[in-house]
């Protein structure tokens, strides 16, 4: 029993170990997200398989580790190639689509999508929108989160409103370019996530944005 539970903790380990070298290439490897998840499952699925496995731990952590492992990789294989998909579709170099590992992560700078303080989508942006509604028709499995964003400048009152309704507006074109309503959730968090300093222009122009969440449904 011992020598079963030491062989399920140094496979884990090692696991961990693929897991951190995987991230640490990310630069160089395009697969690098298909490859962690795949580590990651099979972390996880050893874990739970060693726990679970009622005679022999090394076994359970073994099969554990080959399922987690095939359906991590499947996730991270279906974000890669719909997060290229979705970059191809695109045209403003400002919209990024980034593969987070478990979700997609759209970010839309709201310099380019809302004239300063509205809520109504710059008529040019409209078209980028739809192109994301499209790629996510195509692939339909998923739910979608919008999410708006301030700088700190101005009341908590106020930029929560302006984030609630230029993810609102975002949500809206997504949906009438196809997407399921019942895909897609909309919320804004005000100035409560900044992703830089609110010190200087830059930085505050960094924080003013909509985000799109894909998360995948299997």
């Amino acid at each position: 029993m011992k020598n079963n539970l030491t062989l399920s903790f140094a496979l884990v380990a090692s696991l961990g170990l693929a897991a951190c070298q995987s991230t640490t290439s990310s630069i160089q490897d395009p697969n690098y997200r298909t490859k962690n998840g795949a580590a990651t499952g099979a972390i996880a699925g050893a874990l739970i398989g060693g726990m679970f496995a009622k005679d022999d731990h090394a076994e359970g952590a073994l099969r554990g580790a080959l399922i987690g492992g095939l359906v991590g990789g499947g996730i991270g294989a279906n974000l890669d190639a719909q997060a290229a998909d979705m970059r191809n579709r695109l045209g403003n170099p400002y919209v990024t689509v980034t593969n987070m590992g478990s979700y997609l992560l759209v970010n839309l700078p709201d310099d380019v999508l809302f004239a300063s303080g509205s809520a109504t989508l710059q008529p040019a942006l409209q078209g980028e929108i739809s192109s994301i509604a499209a790629n996510l028709v195509t692939y339909p499995k998923s739910t979608i989160e919008v999410v708006g964003h301030t700088d700190s400048v101005g009341s908590e009152a106020m930029n929560m409103d302006l984030s609630q309704r230029r993810a609102y507006s975002v949500a809206n074109i997504l949906i009438g370019s196809g997407v399921p309503a019942g895909r897609v959730s909309a919320y804004g968090l005000g100035m409560t996530q900044p992703v830089d300093t609110n010190a200087t222009e830059a930085g505050r122009a960094h924080n003013r944005r909509v985000e799109i969440l894909v998360r995948p449904t299997n």
